[in-house]
């Protein structure tokens, strides 16, 4: 069967840079608290004004300009994201129409870290289905939705957006081959934002930490992030035919160092696959992949066919792993 390929990357942080310093001054904890737990030296917070769409705009932009695409070419956008411009509508149509995409659908994902994962194993099925080129963006501004009270989350998350445009190609075995995707709602209450949907709707007197993210207990999440991402990770490269010794580029979600290292020691990947922009850019939930797939690529040097394994896990619990070839 022909294949999909990767035809343009892209990605955007935002200008302002926040150091550890700053924040464990903030949060009185002693120096080198954070990077020593979390391998993160600084991170990139949005300027006042900026909204998602903005960050997905630069991001889908820069991947469009790379394939040198034509707008009309497009024939979906899919938006992954937990942050997105309005509840609603949802933002990925203002993206399309922002990026002159005037023949192509737009559509949100709300798949929490994992959710660049689904929107890829989708997009991918669109273009083999329809022969249609399909651009996936992951997004998120989690500045706004820190609660500088909770160690947990105020020393984890950032803003970023990454990008990727997917076509047909003539290439046999590029693109998705096997994904793994799965939840264990079990953990849903682990990590999330528990006003703004119908559970807790707005109203007036609600606490302003209840609009915030919260991380209720950070080893349960660290254990179950480990072993989902393990588990889809082993699932995936099984459904490829494939063993940690075939890929060429590991690319898990940015969560921590910790758990970065935690995955790739329990799969057995080599130490140089692994691709990471978590001492940078932090943790931007769903962008942290393909974020991190664009800032390296010219480092890393892609070539045809390459093998990648990403994997993530978020609230919900909401994970998977893909492998793609390129």
């Amino acid at each position: 069967m022909d294949g999909v390929g990767l035809l343009g990357l892209g990605h955007y942080a935002p200008a302002r840079v926040v150091t550890n310093d700053e924040i464990e001054k903030q949060l009185g904890l002693e120096a080198g608290f954070i990077e020593k737990r979390t391998g993160i030296r600084e991170r990139r917070w949005a300027a006042e004004g900026e909204k998602l769409s903005d960050m997905a705009v630069a991001a889908g932009g820069m991947a469009l300009a790379a394939a040198g695409t034509e707008p009309q070419d497009v024939g979906l956008v899919l938006l992954a994201t937990s942050t997105p411009d309005h509840l609603l509508p949802p933002s990925a149509p203002l993206v399309a129409h922002r990026l002159r995409l005037t023949n192509s659908g737009g559509i949100d994902l709300a798949g929490a870290c994992a959710g660049f994962l689904y929107a890829l194993a989708l997009g991918d099925a669109f273009a083999r289905t329809y022969r249609a080129n399909v651009l996936v963006i992951a997004a998120n501004i989690l500045s706004r939705r820190i609660n500088m009270k909770e160690i947990a989350s105020a020393v984890l998350f950032a803003d970023a957006a990454g990008a990727v445009l997917l076509g047909p190609t003539g290439r046999a075995g590029s693109g998705v081959r096997a994904a793994d995707l799965r939840s264990d709602g079990a953990g849903y209450d682990l990590i999330g934002i528990a006003a703004g949907g119908s559970a807790m709707p707005y109203a007036p007197g609600l606490p302003p930490e209840e609009v915030l993210m919260s991380m209720a207990d950070g080893r349960a999440v660290f254990q179950k992030a480990v072993a989902l991402m393990a588990e889809s990770s082993r699932s995936a490269l099984e459904g490829a035919g494939l063993g940690p010794a075939d890929i060429t580029h590991f690319v898990p979600h940015q969560a921590n160092s910790r758990i970065i290292e935690a995955v790739r020691k329990d799969l057995g990947i080599a130490k140089g696959s692994v691709m990471s922009t978590i001492d940078g850019f932090a943790n931007s939930s769903a962008a942290t992949i393909p974020f991190t797939l664009s800032y390296l690529s010219e480092a890393r040097g892609f070539q045809p066919g390459d093998r990648v394994l990403m994997c993530a896990a978020g609230a919900g619990l909401n994970g998977g792993a893909v492998v793609l070839g390129l």
